[in-house]
């Protein structure tokens, strides 16, 4: 028997339940199937994920849905092995009974999800799932959901990230969305559009109509605003476009802007690189006041800043030292230092991990470009993915896997085209393309629940 908690949480159309054991109240033991995701190279876990099962026929169809995303979502994190459906041998009976475990152990599942979809009267959709521990034959966590039916797709994700986080001890990461710069055209005349979707690639729409030239987006800490930088009568100009509304909103007009801004973690302020008299420095702007606060007075180049999650510090890259390096210093422009020492490299576009453990970077070393991580003293580098161009690294919310975007060579000139998107998880082995309608650069991710 199950039983639901008192904790309901209601958002974007939502009522959702998190489902315990009653057996989590005895004196019995838990199961303890969980993945160990920060050591080495890992083994996917074999996880069995049958079609939901659908009340009516009319919710048939979206019961099959949600199952497949759910599992494609496990797939692509590398973590999880969806066994064959065709390799079952049998299936779930009903929700409230307890699964047959002896059909299921010679498949090798370590875990087993069961869930069911309804249609209500009212046409609200309504999806249950549990999470069993095949082997030690417990229940491990479940959810019960209700939304509208056209968001099935939320559904799959929100449930992938309880499972996820239930058997990682690691925040999930499939119910958010990427921004990023969409590209076609020519290499002289390229058209530019702002883009959003869910970070599977599904749900893609413009933002933008390619009239102007957008760059580097960058997603707000408060989720539904995304700050960017537009070329407005050939002059760079910044705007807050909220995502919910379709509203725009000019932040400025920067002649001398260097780079596009990113927010600090309380979403109240933005930090970006400014241009004065042939001088490129670091500057915050407070949004509520629009004052503009200059922290560094360096005659190199300063550029690319990104705030710590703890807005106490700032990660930015000069070539004060003679070369493109990392420095950190304090968010009021004190305690400026490098932390990028390796030799033979030069490193560029910074940005810090949400968990405050790791700055990933882009490195130029033996004519190659590298995505890496180091610690925030610059201690344990590693290099995670390569090639002929990969830049401008973005954190999932949950600070184990990184987006980026890569091009091919595609001349003896070595001129670069064919740029696209991809992911790669801290341990350098799970490297996967995000497929988008055309071709894509600069992308940046949402918060967690982002909608």
């Amino acid at each position: 028997m199950l039983l639901h908690t008192e904790n309901i949480i209601r958002r974007a159309g939502f009522v959702l339940m998190t489902v315990v054991a009653a057996l989590a109240l005895s004196t019995v033991a838990r199961a303890q199937l969980n993945i160990d995701i920060v050591t080495g190279t890992i083994k996917p876990l074999p996880i069995a994920v049958p079609d939901f099962l659908a009340q009516s026929p009319q919710a048939q169809k979206v019961a099959v849905d949600i199952a497949t995303v759910i599992a494609n979502d496990l797939e692509r994190s590398g973590l999880f092995a969806p066994i064959d459906k065709r390799a079952f041998l049998s299936q779930p009976a009903a929700l409230a009974v307890r699964p047959n475990f002896v059909n299921w152990k010679p498949l090798n599942a370590q875990a087993l999800i069961v869930g069911e979809v309804k249609l209500a009267a009212d046409g609200q959709l309504t999806t249950d799932f549990r999470l069993w521990d095949v082997f030690a034959e417990q229940p491990m966590t479940g959810l019960s959901l209700s939304t509208s039916p056209s968001n099935w797709r939320r559904v799959a994700h929100i449930v992938a990230d309880a499972i996820y986080e239930r058997m990682t001890g690691e925040r999930g990461y499939f119910d958010t969305r990427i921004v990023y710069i969409s590209e076609t055209g020519p290499a002289e005349r390229r058209i530019k559009r702002l883009s959003i979707m869910d970070q599977d690639g599904a749900n893609h729409r413009f933002l933008s109509n390619g009239d102007a030239l957008v760059l580097t987006p960058r997603f707000s800490p408060t989720q539904q605003e995304i700050t960017y930088l537009a070329y407005f009568n050939d002059q760079p100009r910044v705007y807050l476009f909220n995502i919910d509304t379709g509203e725009q909103e000019v932040l400025g007009d920067f002649p001398g802007m260097t780079f596009a801004p990113r927010f600090s973690p309380d979403g109240n302020k933005v930090i970006m690189s400014l241009a004065e008299n042939g001088n490129s420095d670091i500057h915050s702007m407070d949004l509520r006041t629009r004052q503009v606060k200059r922290l560094t007075t360096h005659p190199a180049i300063d550029t690319s800043p990104s705030y710590s999650p703890d807005g106490r510090q700032v990660v930015f890259e000069s070539d004060r030292g003679g070369s493109q390096q990392l420095y950190v210093m304090n968010a009021d422009g004190g305690n400026q230092h490098r932390i990028s020492f390796k030799s033979g490299g030069r490193y560029g576009t910074p940005v810090w991990s949400p968990r405050g453990d790791l700055i990933a970077f882009t490195k130029i070393q033996s004519g190659l470009f590298h995505i890496g991580v180091m610690k925030p003293d610059g201690s344990g580098e590693r290099l995670l993915a390569k090639g002929f161009l990969v830049e401008s690294p973005t954190w999932a919310p949950n600070g184990r896997v990184l987006m980026f975007y890569k091009q091919n060579r595609s001349d003896a000139q070595g001129r670069g085209r064919n740029s696209r998107l991809y992911s790669i998880d801290l341990t350098g082995h799970n490297e996967r393309e995000i497929i988008t309608p055309v071709e894509a650069s600069d992308p940046a991710w949402s918060p967690a629940s982002s909608r």
